[in-house]
């Protein structure tokens, strides 16, 4: 942290010896998620608050005064209890740890969600309106960042963002044309839709706060004025949240005879709406996890995108006569191994990730975020790859497990390897930490590497019924993301 971030720290922490009445007993760091914004909760017997320290003045001044303003509404929105002279620091209050996405993780995780969380959703979705409706009655759009509205070039900085920080990195070859007639489409029909709301533009779980079971909202600082579909696609169309479509439906219903009391609607025309704007926000959330995870290598935004791909497709397919290159490109996108066999990190015990790759084609990518890990070359083994006869067989085949453990030179060099990851694997357990990862690198991809990844693989499983052991094969389609 630099001196500047120092002292605004020690700023809050006055302004909270102020409103508490004592010094705070402790000053811990907090996750910020996507954002270059520092928190820390400081608390004492006395109560707790979140110091936040932003990196952008604007945007702080529009947080700042929407959280003025959407509480003067009656809406659920942390207080501010002091901001800094310049709007580079401030002290709210404090809402907690749930979050609805962790309230509902159980859910996500089984795949069905609960009567209860089918209610809690419908809470959250119910108030929806209110934020918009309530939000704009008398709002200054001025102070909004980095626009003020939902305009024609928020959408195609939005569809840039998806060209250049996801699909411009990943190996898709772009016929350019194609896709801007599309883009030209898509953006047609979403101007046509009026803005007549206070769009909150990352209304997702991960920004709803439950307090006591009541459903408190943050992070609303990107708002803007715009159309009222944006906010609700943005929170059934949350990637990783796999709301089944059953489920969105009636969410839909939900929200829309919540949205009677602010204005008539015609559900049908809306609903067809709502299709365009879901497409729209799928792939402006791909540009985030494309520059947060393939980009910055932040494993959370990696892990995200097998299922915004999975949304993308469907979303494309029923919309294939609008946007027929998308529909094209969806599909491929979402056949790429690269890009939907990215491991699942567990949080609670170490996951050990064992890889095969060709050096020709470059490292395999880290899903963790962590960095680190060991890469073994494999090209000193004796090479199946200079036979014909194993042009089609892998190091997974008796044939060429055959060939590696007679000739290869395969057993003395594992032998060297497995009392180092026994070590390394030992040491992350102990230390609690819950990812490594082991790459083998040959030629091709196909043979050596291959062998001693799925060798090294059950090893380990044998070796540590603890962990999670996870074999992954680039260059090998028909075994790609297995697991050990």
């Amino acid at each position: 942290m630099t001196m500047d971030k120092e002292k605004m720290l020690t700023t809050l922490v006055d302004a909270y010896r102020r409103r508490f009445g004592c010094a705070p007993e402790s000053v811990a760091r907090i996750g910020a998620g996507g954002s270059n914004r520092k928190y820390f909760r400081l608390s004492s017997a006395a109560g707790s608050a979140i110091a936040s320290i932003g990196t952008v003045r604007t945007e702080n001044k529009a947080f700042l005064y929407m959280s003025r303003h959407l509480a003067a509404q009656g809406l659920n929105v942390p207080a501010i209890y002091y901001a800094s002279r310049d709007g580079m620091c401030y002290l709210q209050q404090d809402l907690g740890d749930v979050s609805l996405a962790q309230a509902l993780a159980a859910d996500v995780v089984a795949g069905r969600y609960s009567a209860a969380s089918k209610a809690l959703l419908a809470d959250v979705v119910s108030t929806l309106p209110d934020i918009q409706y309530k939000g704009a009655r008398g709002m200054d759009w001025s102070v909004c960042y980095p626009s003020e509205c939902f305009d024609e070039r928020m959408v195609a900085w939005d569809l840039s963002y998806f060209k250049y920080c996801f699909l411009k990195l990943t190996d898709f070859e772009i016929d350019e044309e194609a896709l801007q007639d599309d883009f030209d489409s898509l953006a047609k029909r979403l101007l046509a839709v009026p803005c007549d709301c206070f769009m909150y533009r990352d209304f997702q779980s991960r920004n709803v706060m439950l307090l006591d079971g009541v459903p408190w909202f943050i992070d609303y600082q990107g708002a803007r004025r715009g159309p009222a579909h944006y906010d609700l696609v943005s929170f059934l169309w949350q990637a990783r949240m796999g709301y089944p479509a059953a489920l969105k439906d009636k969410l839909t219903d939900v929200y829309l005879d919540a949205l009677q009391a602010y204005k008539d609607v015609d559900r049908q025309a809306f609903k067809e709406e709502l299709r365009h704007f879901a497409l729209f926000r799928t792939l402006q959330v791909l540009g985030a996890y494309g520059y947060r995870g393939l980009h910055e290598g932040k494993g959370h935004f990696l892990q995200s995108i097998p299922a915004a791909l999975n949304n993308l497709k469907l979303l494309a397919t029923g919309l294939k006569g609008d946007y027929p290159y998308i529909f094209k490109m969806a599909r491929a996108l979402a056949a790429d191994a690269s890009l939907m066999d990215v491991p699942q990190m567990s949080e609670d015990v170490l996951t050990v990730e064992v890889c095969s790759f060709s050096f020709k084609k470059g490292l395999p990518k880290d899903y963790s975020g962590n960095g680190g890990g060991y890469v073994f070359d494999c090209r000193g083994l004796n090479n199946p790859g200079r036979y014909a006869r194993y042009n089609h067989s892998t190091g997974l085949d008796a044939d060429v497990i055959e060939f590696i453990e007679t000739d290869g030179g395969a057993a003395e060099y594992l032998a060297q390897i497995y009392p180092m990851a026994d070590k390394h694997v030992a040491h992350y357990i102990e230390r609690g930490f819950t990812h490594l990862m082991f790459s083998f690198g040959c030629t091709g991809g196909q043979h050596r590497s291959v062998y001693c990844a799925h060798t090294l693989a059950a090893h380990l499983a044998e070796q540590f019924p603890e962990i999670k052991v996870v074999e992954r094969h680039l260059r090998v389609p028909a075994i790609k993301g297995g697991q050990a």
